[in-house]
């Protein structure tokens, strides 16, 4: 395991026009160069590309997967100040990544935010995914999807928690010893923290580090959401395996798990004593899911 604590992935940059502008895409390479990615991997509200490095490592032997800090997130460009009132627009920075990147059919995996955006994307492009691993995605109720209802959501404690976010340190190492076994981190392991905070903190005019996600865009991520996930999952042609936390999960996947599964062709687990941070938590069996996703035909 050290190996793989240890594993750098190549960290690249890429030029994407999008109908929602144009600007500079930063993303890690992992694994073999030599040929076309398995899997495209998209990160969740807040987070970035580099927070997964050591759940991703241990793959990078044998599969080659990209990971991107979507918009909004860690050293991507792409503006933030258009209009907006779901994720329609991550969507479309996926599929454009897809495009600018010349990858055909792929299987995607993604957590929260970046398995919705996922699923919006094979719903989108049915042709263009092998199959989905999301990883307790952000899901709201069936009858819930079409209102979008941004005053209910702005009501949620993540979002007053976004609001509230601490902009800047002194220092990464200020950050990491503020956020060390609190909140949200109580579950990472130190090297998952340190990931998150250095690509997740840029250079600030004081001399000091500011978060590269304002919580101005990660508000804008939580209200927003009137996107219809449902009909995507009916739009969608895939497999798709769901790993849902069992611990206050955003998912409200239950209300619909029999339409799920009447698909015969949609997973969904539950896994015991996991959180919204699942991915950190249980690595190991996002692994399998990533494999899985990969082997599908």
């Amino acid at each position: 395991m050290d190996a793989d604590l240890a594993y750098e992935p190549a960290q690249r940059r890429l030029r994407l026009t999008t109908p929602n502008g144009a600007g500079e895409v930063a993303f890690l390479d992992f694994g073999p160069q030599d040929r076309a990615p398995d899997l495209v991997f998209v990160h969740a509200n807040g987070f970035n590309a580099r927070a997964y490095r050591t759940i991703l490592s241990p793959l990078a032997g044998t599969l080659r997967i990209v990971a991107f800090d979507q918009r909004g997130h860690g050293a991507t460009t792409l503006p933030t100040d258009h209009a907006r009132t779901s994720w329609l627009d991550l969507k479309d920075d996926l599929i454009a990544f897809l495009d600018a990147m010349a990858i055909g059919r792929v299987a995607l995996a993604g957590h929260s935010m970046g398995a919705t955006a996922s699923l919006l994307t094979a719903a989108e492009a049915p042709g263009r995914v092998r199959a989905l691993a999301l990883l307790d995605p952000v899901i709201r109720p069936p009858d819930a999807e079409a209102a979008g209802s941004p005053e209910a959501i702005g009501a949620s404690p993540m979002v007053a928690g976004a609001a509230r976010r601490r902009r800047g340190f002194p220092s990464h190492t200020a950050a990491i010893e503020s956020y060390r076994g609190r909140g949200a981190f109580r579950t990472w392991t130190e090297a998952q923290l340190a990931d998150y905070v250095t690509a997740g903190f840029k250079p600030s005019a004081d001399g000091g580090v500011e978060l590269a996600c304002t919580p101005e865009w990660e508000v804008s991520n939580y209200v927003n959401q009137a996107h219809d996930a449902w009909a995507a999952f009916d739009a969608s042609r895939c497999p798709i395996w769901i790993l849902q936390a069992a611990i206050d999960s955003p998912g409200r996947l239950r209300e619909g798990a029999g339409r799920l599964a009447a698909t015969g062709r949609i997973r969904l687990d539950t896994v015991a004593e996991t959180t919204h941070f699942l991915p950190m938590e249980r690595p190991d069996l996002v692994r399998e899911a990533i494999g899985w996703a990969v082997e599908q035909p």
